[in-house]
């Protein structure tokens, strides 16, 4: 049965503030549990009403997640604005040094490094720990390397580029790159990633409306006769509004726990793998799970899902129901 009806008036007067707020708090405390009583008898339909709801949830929002943590592992690269320039090989470290003098005086550089073959190959065997490849080489095959700091930002491309062809085109150089390149192309990827889940999600809020809304209207369709004759003793459109709007919150809440619940048990899989191949990399990175501010947009995105749908549903039935 509908919960009872809350009168705002006795004898034609109109009552007090207090005791009127008293009625709208005791009417929404009926709904409440009027529709936690109907979400309970039925607990397998509710489960899997909700866990279709927390499916659709938990794809958008764990791809936004493994999209945000691959964000914050790039930052964990280091990344600068350097550009490196990579020797011929065979050129006589005293040249080098040389031409690092010449480049410290270019206008736009700031700081020139000088990396010879011998300390790139300590480097790389203190990095990997393995010697058994270079063992087997008659010669060093690393090349000297000017590690170039501009004057100007990473933001600055254009100036990067002009600075990076301008060192190319030295005699002396057999390849000049900007080490933040790779870094833009990986965040131009990333952009387009993330605009598709943006899609994905729209698509899916909108399946979740519609799940929301058939299972209202399913709800409604059951409670006909009561809706009409509660109707005819003068309810109003927002007191039989009330509890369909509670259920549909329950719906949503619901699946949003279980979104959370999938979103964390799969970063919980994945954990040990990252760490791992990260480290192979020389990095230390942990995959981080959803923070506190997520799982309250989370679970406020399933809760707002919930009582649009069942919002369009009631309004819906009760615009026929006044034509009528």
């Amino acid at each position: 049965m509908m919960p009872r009806r809350q009168g705002s008036s006795r004898g034609g007067r109109r009552l007090p503030a207090r005791q009127r707020l008293q009625g709208w708090m005791l009417a929404h405390l009926q709904a409440f549990f009027f529709s936690l009583g109907h979400f309970s008898r039925s607990p397998g339909n509710s489960l899997m009403t909700a866990a279709v709801i927390g499916i659709s949830i938990a794809l958008p929002a764990g791809l936004y997640t493994v999209i945000d943590n691959v964000r914050q592992l790039t930052g964990t690269w280091g990344l600068s604005n350097q550009v490196s320039v990579y020797l011929h090989a065979g050129l006589p470290v005293t040249d080098a040094q040389r031409l690092a003098d010449e480049l410290q005086d270019w206008p736009g550089i700031l700081t020139v490094g000088l990396i010879t073959p011998q300390q790139a190959l300590a480097e790389y065997r203190k990095a990997t720990g393995d010697t058994r490849v270079l063992d087997l080489l008659d010669e060093n095959p690393l090349p000297t390397v000017l590690q170039i700091t501009p004057v100007s930002t990473g933001s600055d491309s254009a100036g990067m580029e002009r600075l990076r062809q301008r060192l190319a085109a030295l005699p002396e150089v057999e390849i000049a790159q900007s080490d933040v390149q790779w870094a833009r192309r990986l965040y131009a990827i990333l952009a387009i990633i993330q605009r598709s889940i943006l899609i994905i999600a729209s698509i899916l809020a909108l399946a979740v409306l519609l799940i929301v809304g058939n299972t209202i209207r399913l709800a409604i369709s059951q409670r006909r006769d009561e809706i009409e004759i509660g109707k005819l003793f003068g309810a109003t459109n927002a007191f039989i509004r009330r509890p369909f709007l509670y259920s549909g919150l329950f719906y949503g809440l619901t699946g949003s726990l279980i979104a959370w619940l999938l979103i964390s048990l799969g970063l919980l899989l994945l954990r040990a793998p990252v760490t791992e191949l990260v480290s192979l990399y020389q990095g230390h990175f942990q995959l981080q799970g959803l923070g506190v501010w997520a799982s309250l947009v989370l679970l406020l995105a399933g809760a707002s899902l919930g009582l649009g749908g069942s919002w369009i549903a009631v309004h819906r039935y009760l615009r026929q129901l006044d034509r009528h």
